[in-house]
Formats: C-alpha cells, sequence, structure tokens
C-alpha cells in the first residue's frame, strides 16, 4: 500500500489528542506490544492496534474513521496495561469512534448496536463464569463450549 502524505490530514493526530482518552497517541513508538496483548488481534488479523495508530499518526483520517475496523476493540484494556509510552489503545479507540460519528461517517444509531452487543457479550460472559464458578464449589467439572448454549438459555 503506497501511502501519499501530501494528500493526508496532518491535523488528525492532533484531533484524536485533543478527544478524551486520545491524549498520548504521539507518544506511540509501534514497539507492537499492544498488537501482542490484544485477544481480538490473536482471532482477527485484520485487527491490528499498531497499524490503526500508525494510520492517524500519518494522517489517514478517511481510511481510518469509515474503517469497520475502529468498531472491533473490546475494551479489555490489555493494550494500556502493556504500553511502555502509556498509550492508551482502548480509550484511543473510544476517542475515533466518537469522531466517526460526529463527522458523519456512522450514524449513533449504529453506536447504540455496539453497545448493545457489548453489554450482552458482558451478561453472557458473566453466565459463563458463573457456571464455571458454581461447578468449582460443587465438586464438578463443565465442558467450557457448552456452556455458551446453556447460558444462552438463561439470558
Amino acid at each position: 500500500m503506497t501511502i501519499a502524505l501530501n494528500e493526508q490530514d496532518t491535523k488528525f493526530k492532533y484531533d484524536v489528542a485533543n478527544e478524551p482518552g486520545g491524549e498520548n497517541i504521539k507518544l506511540c513508538f509501534a514497539c507492537g506490544l499492544c498488537t501482542a496483548s490484544c485477544p481480538v488481534a490473536d482471532i482477527d488479523q485484520k485487527f491490528n492496534p499498531r497499524r490503526i495508530i500508525r494510520m492517524v499518526l500519518l494522517g489517514m483520517r478517511k481510511e481510518v474513521l469509515s474503517s469497520d475496523t475502529i468498531w472491533f476493540c473490546i475494551q479489555c484494556y490489555n493494550c494500556q496495561g502493556h504500553c511502555p509510552q502509556n498509550v492508551d489503545f482502548a480509550d484511543i479507540m473510544k476517542a475515533l469512534r466518537s469522531i466517526a460519528v460526529r463527522e458523519g461517517y456512522v450514524a449513533p444509531s449504529f453506536v447504540e448496536k455496539i453497545k448493545e452487543i457489548d453489554v450482552f457479550c458482558q451478561r453472557l460472559r458473566h453466565e459463563m463464569v458463573s457456571a464455571i464458578v458454581d461447578s468449582r464449589s460443587r465438586g464438578t467439572e463443565v465442558e467450557p463450549s457448552g456452556l455458551a448454549a446453556e447460558a444462552l438459555q438463561r439470558l
């Protein structure tokens, strides 16, 4: 992929840095620990936090804000715990999402659907972990692969 720097938005990184959560984006030196610690990157090779930050720093505003990729971050903060520069990637994703909505790249209703998915996933995880904890206290074993179906029935 060739990037014509003279066609990029040189103030994009400053716009992101001015958003709540985006303050430290310019500190990134692309070590890759964010990507290495990311559970989403483990299952989706297209999701690469280091690449997203690099694109912001290069001024690729339209490409970043119109990308589906910014919506896949699960806000687990593993990246933040591993970043030597205190670049809060999960918060940067929140900032990018806010800018995307404000600039019309996605509708606010889309964000509400993402929030609903996040809440549902947290409830599902809670049900599954509760089942494992309960089985431990009873001294029985449960198969994690069957927990999702059981948890879905309880929800």
